[in-house]
């Protein structure tokens, strides 16, 4: 066995240890990187991984909630999908992973990267200079799009949608960036301020990048170009239909299926089952109509458990040093999209009315 490539099942071994739950973001970023940068790994795995929660937390309470084998089909080699759906799918990771490298750069975890401090000293505006300590964004989206954008080898129209996605979700940790000062002069006067860049929270890139997905741009690309995959002609018309776009918009090439129904080939569970919210205290108009979309305009009924919650409680610190407890129980209503009670099929009713014709006979 070469020792580039026993290198790379060790990485790919811990890392799966560390995140058992999130092979797909392991097997597809990992094994792809380049061999050079190897030593990203476990952050490209974290950010990854960051990625997907996110990605489920953004659509807990629509019909598609980002299960792991719709994760699958977004980068499988024969089954991949190009829907809006794949669409965020692809930027929220990408943002994942570009946004942990900036992080653990700027943390000083990687002995060659550090803060960027290459516009520091500059007049930056008004009462203001460059200074203090950037996020090294520059650094975190190169990384980043060698592990990512190395999964798309071809050059057809999902590929370059896929790789178009990737960059949005790039533009996307950019774009939220805050500008961070501090001021200085006499007494807290702030008659000068030094500023930088820092990231946002991983929350405001997964919101800003949930806007862009409702917007999301569908593309029309003649389907005998589609089918022609990377030919000379498809490559050459696809790529210029994509490079007229934005870089920071979402775009897709497919219709969604309709999330509403299970559908296994496709990997998806329906709605059948899933808890939706019924009233409560701070909760957005989307939420409030989750038992609506994900019950009632599914064809489901509304299907009503309470449950008894068992919490601590009247916690109590005694010195020392422990904190003792107390158990605490309510009840709580949750609510469930539910099929009901089905109406018996032709053949039960010939069934029973057969049993009762025999018990009547003489």
């Amino acid at each position: 066995m070469k020792r580039g490539t026993f290198v790379i099942f060790a990485t790919v071994g811990i890392c799966s240890v560390i995140f058992n739950t999130s092979a797909w973001s392991v097997n597809n970023f990992l094994m792809t990187g380049p061999k050079a940068y190897l030593t990203y790994s476990t952050s490209v795995s974290v950010g990854a991984h960051s990625g997907i929660e996110e990605c489920k937390h953004q659509f807990t309470w629509e019909r598609w909630n980002c299960p792991e084998s719709a994760l699958q089909l977004s980068t499988h080699n024969k089954l991949r999908s190009a829907t809006r759906e794949t669409s965020f799918v692809h930027a929220i990771s990408s943002a994942g992973v570009m946004y942990t490298l900036t992080r653990n750069c700027s943390m000083g975890d990687f002995e060659n990267c550090g803060c960027d401090d290459s516009r520091n000293g500059r007049v930056g505006g008004k009462g203001w200079v460059w200074g203090g300590c950037s996020d090294n964004v520059d650094f975190g989206e190169r990384i980043s799009k060698l592990f990512v954008d190395a999964l798309e080898t071809g050059h057809d129209a999902r590929a370059l949608m896929n790789l178009h996605n990737n960059e949005a979700g790039r533009q996307a940790v950019r774009s939220t960036m805050k500008k961070t000062c501090k001021c200085h002069g006499v007494s807290g006067s702030c008659n000068l301020q030094t500023c930088w860049f820092q990231l946002a929270g991983f929350r405001e890139i997964g919101n800003y990048l949930k806007t862009k997905y409702n917007k999301a741009q569908k593309m029309e690309v003649d389907k005998r170009r589609m089918r022609a995959g990377n030919s000379a002609e498809s490559r050459g018309t696809t790529a210029g239909t994509f490079s007229s776009l934005s870089v920071s918009e979402l775009v897709f090439l497919e219709d969604s299926p309709d999330y509403c129904m299970r559908n296994i080939s496709l990997g998806l569970h329906g709605t059948e089952g899933r808890e939706c919210l019924q009233g409560g205290k701070n909760l957005s108009q989307w939420e409030k109509r989750s038992c609506r979309r994900l019950c009632t305009e599914c064809g489901l009924k509304l299907e009503e458990k309470r449950t008894e919650l068992v919490t601590s409680c009247n916690c109590k610190f005694h010195w020392c040093c422990m904190v003792k407890c107390e158990q605490c129980r309510r009840v709580v209503t949750k609510h469930y999209c539910s099929r009901g009670e089905r109406p018996p099929s032709n053949n039960t009713r010939r069934r029973n009315r057969g049993h009762r014709d025999k018990s009547s006979a003489p």
